[in-house]
């Protein structure tokens, strides 16, 4: 499904799939779509799609026939916390200098997921600098180990989204710039833009943020959050002001997934993926805004 592709001119609305850690993909599928999402943001990990899986390949054909009966579109997210080390979160990083082969792996199959699903972009991050690495030696490494996914991407067709991420190395859009830049702006590396990082970190309003975007974005995250604490809350528990962000992804024309990023609510996910679609509906909807009834506060970060 082309990413700029959308339904009616409407937004299109995903769910992630760390936000079912307890569901089966199957299930997962089946639930978004009964409740009406358009797409899943599909997060490799070993209890959905593992990228290391000796059936890799006969796995990805069942995801796939059960999207495409579903009639969803898919992103692809690499964010799984403890799928390359059992003992660090989200380690290695592309900027390790021992153990980034595996991060480097990890991607390159997820690029090859990517297109074998035909997403609609795999994103990914840069990832936390190691303690007693220079920063020069990691900006060099993360520029070195983005050219390799990007050459990768270019080669199976699929569009990248580099998500800039509070606390990690690249954390805002300065930073994505300035690491665009370095790579020679390549087409292939778009942006993936979480909403709710705008608000925790970025000195502009969030519609600035998107509207600032609209050249780069080609893929969204979206949850409520607090100024200068990332913690990913359900809509109507932070400050962000929905409609006007929501309004602000339809003047920039953008029609890919806007997908909702909540990884700590597994524990309630069908509530809370029924209540978090409701209210994305409304705010896109003319009049007062909604608020949701009940929240269920997440812990902090991801």
């Amino acid at each position: 499904m082309d990413a700029r592709a959308g339904r009616n001119g409407q937004l299109r609305f995903g769910y992630g799939t760390n936000g079912f850690a307890d569901h089966r993909i199957e299930d997962v599928i089946a639930v978004l779509a009964g409740m009406g999402f358009d797409g899943v943001a599909l997060t490799l990990d070993h209890q959905h799609l593992d990228p290391f899986d000796a059936d890799l390949a006969r796995r990805v054909r069942r995801v796939g026939a059960r999207l495409a009966a579903a009639d969803l579109a898919v992103v692809i997210e690499t964010g799984a916390r403890y799928l390359l080390d059992p003992w660090h979160k989200h380690s290695p990083t592309l900027t390790s200098p021992d153990g980034r082969e595996r991060r480097l792996d990890l991607l390159r199959r997820a690029v090859g997921v990517g297109a074998d699903l035909g997403a609609e972009a795999v994103s990914f991050w840069s990832g936390t600098v190691p303690a007693g690495v220079p920063r020069a030696l990691a900006w060099d490494l993360l520029v070195d180990g983005c050219a390799n996914v990007v050459a990768a991407a270019e080669q199976a067709g699929v569009q990248l989204g580099f998500e800039p991420e509070p606390g990690m190395m690249i954390e805002d859009l300065a930073g994505y710039e300035r690491l665009r830049n370095a790579l020679g702006a390549p087409a292939a590396f778009g942006l993936t833009l979480d909403i709710g990082h705008c608000r925790c970190l970025e000195s502009a309003p969030v519609p600035e943020c998107v509207l600032g975007s609209a050249d780069r974005v080609v893929n969204v995250q979206i949850e409520d959050m607090r100024r200068g604490v990332h913690e990913h809350l359900e809509f109507g528990s932070g400050e962000i002001d929905f409609p006007p962000v929501l309004a602000a992804l339809t003047k920039i024309g953008y029609s890919g997934l806007v997908s909702v990023e909540l990884p700590r609510h597994s524990h309630a996910a069908p509530l809370v993926a029924r209540r978090s679609l409701a209210f994305l509906r409304q705010a896109c909807a003319p009049g007062p805004p909604v608020r949701p009834k009940q929240s269920i506060r997440g812990e902090l970060g991801r």
